[in-house]
């Protein structure tokens, strides 16, 4: 049976001979294939040859390659079973700004032979935009408001083509990860600095997800996702952005960041930061739980947030 660490639980012997291939073996990659590794075969994609050796000491057979270079993406055919896809889309280029070339890529070279039976992309919660704090259920339409938003709808789009082939598609629609462990995994740096937050009235809804949690959802999906299936894997914590950092704060014995008016913040901060002051939702997760199956490990970030306290 599965347990809370695993959930997958004890694999049956025959799921010893599945192959999984990660794309985008980052942080959570890793993490999920340390739940695969001894009980799967497990292999990554990496652009990088100096992190090979890293990999395959965490016991991942490495393949060198580029997603924005489909000549070097030949290996991967025909090889896999099943297929984590967590590599982000191209940054703002001119010309490919609203399209997202690095799945193409990957879908096009898995193609070339037989094809992997599962397919599980991890997405992001920005597809839908502003909500201006409504609940939003997994049925709800995406209507994206920044290029990267626009290039995840495309992403997509190309996975849910490929579920119509006969490949068992999933969905993952991610909101911010956090983790101890994590490079900037903690809003400890921010607080540090004093960022400012947006004054009540102004502030917006976030939502989070614990990368251990992800990763288990994850190794969840490949095994339990239902075709052509949205989830989205955020726990339970409906706060608003100041009340998320002032949390974090108090738990680390930090400063409360200050807070400042919408207008004042446009003339200060970021538009990286401001494009996520800009959006207000709360993300429904019964998907997570009655789908996949999944007990979170950390349902707060409260929770998760106090292990980080601790450090």
């Amino acid at each position: 049976m599965p347990s809370n660490q695993t959930p997958l639980g004890a694999l049956p012997s025959r799921f010893r001979k599945e192959r999984v291939l990660i794309i985008g073996c980052g942080d959570v990659g890793q993490r999920a294939a340390k739940q695969l590794v001894g009980r799967t075969r497990v292999m990554a994609l990496t652009s990088s040859p100096e992190k090979a050796p890293s990999l395959r000491a965490q016991g991942i057979t490495a393949v060198v390659g580029n997603l924005d270079s489909s000549a070097t993406l030949q290996r991967l055919s025909g090889w896999a079973t099943r297929v984590l896809h967590l590599a982000p889309p191209p940054s703002d280029r001119v010309g490919e700004w609203s399209t997202d070339s690095r799945t193409l890529n990957l879908v096009r070279a898995l193609k070339k032979r037989s094809m992997p039976k599962v397919l599980v992309y991890g997405s992001t919660s920005g597809v839908y935009g502003d909500c201006k704090g409504a609940w939003v259920p997994e049925t709800q339409p995406v209507k994206p408001h920044t290029p990267r938003g626009i290039r995840r709808v495309d992403a997509e789009k190309i996975v849910r083509f490929l579920g119509q082939t006969g490949v068992r598609t999933s969905i993952l629609r991610i909101p911010g990860i956090y983790a101890p462990n994590r490079p900037n995994g903690t809003p400890r740096e921010r607080l540090l600095k004093g960022t400012p937050v947006l004054q009540k009235k102004d502030d917006v809804y976030t939502n989070h997800i614990h990368a251990d949690d992800l990763a288990r959802a994850c190794v969840a999906a490949l095994w339990r996702g239902k075709p052509q299936r949205v989830v989205h894997v955020s726990d339970d914590t409906h706060l608003k952005m100041g009340d998320y950092f002032d949390l974090a704060a108090d738990l680390m014995g930090l400063p409360r960041p200050p807070r400042v008016a919408r207008s004042q913040a446009q003339e200060t901060l970021p538009l990286m930061l401001l494009s996520f002051m800009s959006e207000s939702r709360r993300l429904k997760n019964d998907r997570l739980k009655k789908e996949l199956k999944l007990r979170l490990k950390y349902p707060t970030v409260r929770q998760g947030l106090q292990s980080v306290a601790a450090l």
